[in-house]
C-alpha cells in the first residue's frame, strides 16, 4: 500500500520556520519525483517546490530564497524547509511523489499556520 505522510506543520509566528516531512512507503522513493504543494482557504492548490529524482530542485517564486527542498532516498524522506515564513503562507501543505507522469500520490496534508 503506497502512503504519503506529512508532518511538521503547526503554528509559528511571522519570521519563524519550520520544517515538513514527508514520509513515503510502498514506493520505490528513489525514482519519484516530490513535489511540495499548498492550499490556503479558497484557494487553488498551488505548487511550492519540486526536487526530482535526479536532484534537481526549482521553486515557486514565492519560496525562492526562503523554502529550500531537500530528500533522503535511502529514508524515503523528503523535506521542505521554510524560513522567513510569512502570513501569507498559511496552508495545508501536501507532498506529492509523481514517477513517468503515470504514478501520482499524494498525502493527507499538514497543516501550516503563520500569525502576524
Amino acid at each position: 500500500q503506497v502512503q504519503l505522510v506529512e508532518s511538521g506543520g503547526g503554528l509559528v509566528q511571522a519570521g519563524g520556520s519550520l520544517r515538513l516531512s514527508c514520509a513515503a512507503s510502498g514506493i520505490s522513493f528513489s525514482i519519484y519525483d516530490i513535489d511540495w504543494y499548498r492550499q490556503a482557504p479558497g484557494k487553488q492548490r498551488e505548487l511550492v517546490a519540486t526536487i526530482r529524482r535526479g536532484g534537481s530542485t526549482s521553486y515557486a517564486d514565492s519560496a525562492k530564497g526562503r523554502f529550500t527542498i531537500s530528500r533522503d532516498n535511502a529514508k524515503k524522506m523528503a523535506y521542505l524547509q521554510m524560513n522567513s515564513l510569512k502570513p501569507e503562507d498559511t496552508a495545508v501543505y501536501y507532498c506529492r511523489g509523481t514517477y513517468a507522469l503515470s504514478s501520482s500520490f499524494w498525502g493527507q496534508g499538514t497543516q501550516v499556520t503563520v500569525s502576524s
